[in-house]
């Protein structure tokens, strides 16, 4: 059953964020509410959609501007904040030396909101039994996404950030993930930020976030 969002359920309030790579502004001032729901951020190679999900995850700081996540600041709380968001980056050698097994033992302790029966669900979803005593250094680009976006949907996390989600999927996977992101938009007090270059099928999108060409 699909609940109705409520159009007042903002979860993310960001105000006057700025950030510039050397020579390259990525955002100037920008201020939004992210709502409960899918947003999208969509924009061409180098656009800047990595950086800004790494902004919103405060794994980035910015230049100016604040973010609140619910009632939490970042600037007066940044641990309170950083625990009511999931962020992986797919391209990180971070867990390079763990298994898949191992990092997701250690993602309820993490995560209040942790849905067991949702990661179960999802690891069948996407077909990552067999991968789950590999080390994360072994898997192909398709899978180690798997692996986060399943991780990612199971977490309950207020503000969740999926990063180029498609990228290496086959067909059956992308049917899955636009069918598991479409039921996880439905929470009413959950923010979904997924960067990709176009609208995903099936996807209610609450909001389009457009990041303008860079030189």
């Amino acid at each position: 059953t699909h609940r109705p969002v409520h159009a007042g359920a903002v979860v993310l309030q960001v105000q006057g964020l700025t950030f510039s790579h050397p020579g390259r502004p990525v955002c100037l001032d920008w201020s939004a509410c992210v709502g409960a729901g899918a947003t999208l951020v969509c924009g061409g190679e180098s656009s800047g959609k990595t950086t800004l999900l790494r902004l919103l995850a405060a794994e980035l700081p910015p230049s100016a501007g604040s973010l609140r996540l619910g009632q939490v600041a970042l600037a007066d709380a940044p641990q309170a904040y950083r625990r009511q968001v999931f962020w992986a980056d797919p391209r990180s050698p971070a867990m390079d030396a763990l298994s898949v097994r191992a990092w997701l033992q250690g993602l309820p302790a993490q995560y209040s909101e942790w849905n067991a029966p949702a990661l179960a669900t999802h690891l069948d979803g996407f077909d990552l039994h067999p991968h789950l005593d590999k080390g994360f250094y072994m898997l192909s680009t398709g899978t180690r996404r798997k692996v986060l976006m399943a991780a990612a949907l199971a977490s309950g996390a207020p503000l969740t950030l999926i990063d180029e989600p498609v990228a290496g999927l086959d067909r059956a996977s992308i049917r899955y993930l636009c069918q598991a992101l479409a039921e996880a938009a439905q929470a009413p007090d959950r923010a979904l930020v997924v960067a990709h270059y176009e609208a995903l099928d099936g996807v209610p999108w609450r909001a389009v976030i457009e990041l303008p060409e860079l030189d």
